[in-house]
């Protein structure tokens, strides 16, 4: 029997695919939860093969719960289930060990059959998203996975600069970001465009994988300091 954790922040989702898999025979939906607070709660409790997270939880979303629980069990398997395709979620979440990424509009038999194989080691990703997939490790291949800051671009770099730079590495989005900060999208965009300029660096993506590698994406800040 299969355990699964199911981890949406709206009930009606966590509600509709714990009916169609309490439907299998070799699937156990053993918890249902909001965040990704819950999720690692439930996890050290119920000790899932298989969790469907969603990437914008509040509290803490898919991406940093993944981190942290990939660190934590790494046998659990993690199959993102989410609306959304940006660059920044596919990167960050197939780089802290998530098994699959797939797109809510799969069919019922996409999902389960995605939930067996990854259950046996089998990765799996949404062919909407392949292709971008591909095309972003291709470009980081090509780059040796590494992006290089010098010490003096970071020297004049603000707190509040910090605070975004760790947020673009956790994934966070420029609507997110402004929400979270009490910011226009307008001003989030202009202050990553200086940020990505004093850093010497050619977009989100760069800065993201540089907040993971130099451990920035990790840094504490209070909300709206």
């Amino acid at each position: 029997m299969i355990k699964v954790i199911i981890a949406d922040d709206q009930e009606l989702i966590r509600q509709s695919l714990q009916i169609i898999l309490r439907a299998e025979k070799d699937i156990d939906v053993i918890d249902t939860v909001a965040n990704g607070v819950e999720v690692i709660r439930s996890v050290r409790k119920e000790k899932p093969d298989v969790i469907l997270m969603d990437i914008r939880m509040p509290e803490m979303d898919g991406v940093v719960c993944t981190e942290i629980i990939k660190e934590n069990y790494t046998d659990i398997k993690i199959i993102i289930l989410t609306t959304f395709d940006d660059d920044e979620y596919v990167f960050n979440a197939l780089k802290y060990g998530a098994s699959g990424y797939l797109l809510k509009g799969i069919s019922t038999k996409e999902l389960t059959d995605a939930i067996r194989k990854v259950y046996h080691g089998t990765a799996m990703i949404n062919e909407d998203i392949a292709s971008k997939v591909v095309k972003l490790f291709s470009k980081m291949a090509q780059s040796n996975l590494t992006i290089h800051v010098d010490k003096i671009q970071t020297a004049d770099l603000k707190t509040a600069e910090w605070h975004m730079i760790a947020l673009v590495g956790s994934g966070l989005s420029n609507k997110e970001m402004a929400r979270k900060l009490n910011l226009s999208e307008g001003t989030v965009r202009n202050n990553l465009s200086i940020i990505l300029n004093k850093l010497g660096l050619r977009d989100r993506t760069q800065l993201a994988i540089w907040a993971v590698q130099t451990g920035a994406v990790n840094k504490q800040f209070e909300d709206n300091e």
